[in-house]
């Protein structure tokens, strides 16, 4: 590829081969000093993630325990994420008198977003083209006033974002299901819904297992699979080291190798300011996109293989006779699998695997890792259960080490979804909520986020309500979502900031601004705190530092409920849960189990965890009372002649759809995003270079999609595979083409082709 080749605006050198280290950490206070000056930098730096601090809000890892935490306990996109939110910039009422919706929709999604915090409600009327201001009062009626006129309650939509605290999320499906709908879409419907469907079937929870010390202190293996935690989440690594000195091995598998799991250079060691890290990584396995089932079913595959040669010295049967069931039929379509198959399914050689299941053999006590690169693809379900059979197999669950873990993108989205932020909460939650409030809540289905698309699309959907998140730049099929939202009368969005979201809207839209993390929040009574809940169930408190960035700011606890009373009078009580935080926590410890005493231990230092019965008694709440083996058909995409398999990716400089800047310094990119990474034989079979410009044009049933002028970036992915970023690519994804068993969108599978075109440079920055 060449060093710091240069072309249309954007730099490209050689990928890094380490990640963090000083330069992170200079990032990270030039990030903060430019955002938000020396005082509230060291306000905000010092408190995240600390016991009496607020709580990241960017990604869900999870915080040591108190007096094992560093003064600086944060990562170098979590010190972005705060100095987004707790910048000195406005934008008040002249700038949107200034800046009509039409002018804003031509400016991309990191100008958006740097003019900074919004600082009042804001209308939208009918026919009107700039946003104007509107009293809380008047704003909160007119939501009012469309709800209860809908025909239907299933005419509404209520959206939720995975940063929405535990108090604010059991408010808002507390609001739509007392109006008397289910339609409670979110963010995990795009993002671990795979992992929620497979672990539920399996084990009986639909998240992990596994806790932080888990990973520090006991696990003999750690397999990282479609993660990448250097951008994703970067205070994983400092776990990982950990391990790694501990004596712990690691095997990543990905399409693209990163420079996260390569080496790390921990900023607070000697070693990685001064010296060379920690290599992480000891087997690297370049699987191919979509290929982690076959690599899966292969690994099981030779796993029994060597047991049925040496009976009783691999397999763990004491522990599956005792706790599982489906052995026999799992044992025998892994029998009935070709190596061939698997070899082409997963783009490893057998070679590859067998040298995996050496590992794996080694190892007591093995945990598997996985994000979006495992949960958004066709076949992420029975992957899911695959993975699941993998630990299984050798009673990798239960005990200390063991176990599978999902890690989660969003801090709070595991929460939110404890909180009942979910169309299909079973019977048993509905039942205490009802009795807890005193009403009948719906039972039929809702519309996940794919189903409330179609259904804004074809004119079901009056209101769709958002408590935080992006939904236009974080949904696919990005031209049809925004003809989707058109189609409502009216848009309400619960915002920090300006969004791509905000401007395509209802016949009228409204933005009602509310507190971020960082501030402080102060009701009726008394200043408050609120909770989340980590990738790893442990539910702490969250209590801002600075003062509200406006006087006209209310906290998303606040508006819901009062919506709730604009909407519903005092029926439930919304005016006395808005003034004090505690009663929200007396009614969660009434509806949801495992939060006996809510209030009282989540005062503790460092909070509680909740009851995971896999991990605690080898319990599993399934159909049959038992861990379940499952027999997955390996079903891989198998590419039409000159096309690729495409998976949407972050760079190093974003955070989901907020992009905090146009560089990617681990993949060697600067000053651009429309790059596609292509393995170099690729693009040569294609008549194309590096650095040539292409269209990516996805092919569907339906027709082909277009996103225009990608910098072609010769790299060492798998034969076959390409990488690009979102939300930029989004437009590629078909609405239509989701998970089976979970509705996610294969935003990670995506057939594509690239067609060369001639373009201007200034279109590829």
């Amino acid at each position: 590829m060449g060093d710091d080749v240069t072309g249309s605006g954007i730099e490209v050198s050689r990928p890094a081969t380490s990640a963090v280290g000083p330069r992170a950490v200079e990032v990270s206070l030039r990030r903060a000093l430019n955002e938000m000056g020396v005082a509230r930098s060291l306000a905000t730096l010092t408190a995240m993630n600390q016991v009496d601090g607020f709580d990241c809000p960017s990604c869900a890892w999870p915080d040591p325990s108190p007096g094992h935490r560093s003064h600086a306990e944060f990562c170098e996109n979590g010190a972005k994420a705060v100095s987004w939110e707790a910048t000195r910039d406005r934008v008040g009422p002249a700038f949107f008198a200034t800046h009509s919706v039409d002018d804003l929709r031509d400016l991309d999604d990191h100008s958006l977003e740097q003019f900074g915090r919004l600082t009042e409600p804001l209308y939208l009327a009918p026919g009107a083209t700039h946003y104007a201001p509107i009293s809380w009062d008047d704003a909160l009626q007119l939501c009012a006033q469309h709800l209860a006129s809908l025909s239907d309650a299933n005419r509404a939509v209520f959206y939720t974002s995975g940063r929405a605290s535990n108090e604010a999320a059991f408010l808002f499906q507390l609001l739509a299901r007392r109006l008397g709908t289910n339609n409670l879409p979110d963010c995990s419907n795009m993002c671990h819904e795979s992992s929620g469907v497979a672990l539920t079937e399996t084990i009986g929870v639909g998240k992990g297992t596994v806790s932080l010390e888990d990973i520090t202190d006991h696990a003999d293996l750690i397999v990282i699979v479609g993660q990448n935690p250097g951008t994703n989440h970067p205070r994983m690594l400092s776990a990982l080291e950990t391990a790694k000195r501990r004596g712990a091995r690691i095997v990543s598998a990905n399409p693209l190798p990163e420079a996260g799991l390569v080496r790390f250079k921990n900023p607070q060691r000697a070693r990685g300011v001064m010296g060379r890290g920690t290599a992480l990584t000891d087997r690297f396995l370049p699987v191919r996109v979509n290929g982690d089932l076959g690599m899966f079913a292969g690994i099981n595959k030779a796993l029994l293989a060597r047991e049925e040669r040496a009976p009783g010295t691999i397999v763990d049967h004491p522990f599956i006779d005792a706790y599982c069931d489906g052995f026999a039929e799992a044992c025998e379509g892994w029998r009935e699998l070709e190596w061939s198959q698997i070899e082409e399914a997963s783009g490893l050689s057998r070679t590859q695997i067998e040298e995996f299941a050496d590992d794996v053999v080694a190892a007591k006590s093995v945990i598997v890792c996985w994000a979006m690169g495992i949960t958004q693809h066709r076949n992420a379900v029975a992957t899911i259960r695959e993975i699941v059979n993998f630990l299984l197999l050798r009673g990798n669950i239960g005990r200390p080490g063991a176990g599978p873990s999902p890690i989660r993108g969003h801090s709070n989205v595991q929460g939110d979804r404890t909180m009942g932020i979910w169309e299909k909460m079973p019977d048993a939650f509905l039942d205490r909520l009802g009795e807890e409030f005193g009403f009948a809540p719906p039972r039929d289905p809702g519309y996940d986020t794919v189903e409330a698309i179609r259904a804004m699309r074809d004119g079901r959907v009056d209101v769709f309500v958002a408590l935080g998140g992006n939904f236009v730049a974080a949904t696919p099929d990005t031209a049809v979502t925004m003809a989707a939202m058109a189609n409502c009368r009216l848009t309400v969005h619960v915002a920090t900031k300006l969004n791509r979201s905000h401007l395509y809207h209802g016949e009228s839209a409204l933005l009602l601004p509310c507190l971020g993390r960082t501030e402080r929040d102060v009701r009726e009574g008394g200043e408050q705190f609120v909770t989340v809940e980590d990738s790893m169930s442990m539910v702490h408190a969250s209590r801002g530092r600075l003062a509200p960035g406006s006087p006209h700011l209310r906290s998303e606890v606040a508006i819901v409920a009062g919506l709730g009373e604009a909407l519903f009078g005092e029926d439930v009580g919304w005016r006395a849960m808005a003034g004090d935080y505690r009663v929200i926590r007396r009614h969660i410890e009434q509806v949801i189990p495992g939060f006996e005493d809510f209030d009282e231990r989540v005062r503790q230092p460092g909070g509680f965890m909740l009851p995971r019965g896999p991990h605690d008694s080898r319990t599993f709440a399934t159909a049959t009372g038992r861990a379940r083996f499952t027999r997955n058909a390996l079903d891989a995409i198998h590419l039409p002649e000159g096309h690729l398999i495409l998976q949407t990716v972050r760079s190093h400089d974003q955070f989901n759809t907020t992009v905090y800047g146009l560089d990617d310094r681990y993949r060697g990119i600067e000053g651009g995003r429309r790059v596609v990474f292509v393995n170099a034989d690729d693009l040569a079979e294609r008549g194309l270079a590096d650095g040539d410009s292409v269209d990516l044009v996805s092919v569907w049933s339906d027709g082909e999609r277009r996103a225009e002028a990608f910098r072609a970036v010769a790299y060492p992915t798998p034969r076959g595979c390409a990488a690009t970023y979102f939300p930029e690519a989004n437009v590629l994804v078909p609405l239509d083409s989701t998970a089976i068993g979970s509705n996610t969108p294969t935003s990670k599978s995506i057939i594509v082709r690239l067609e060369p075109v001639s373009v201007p440079s200034a279109a590829m920055t």
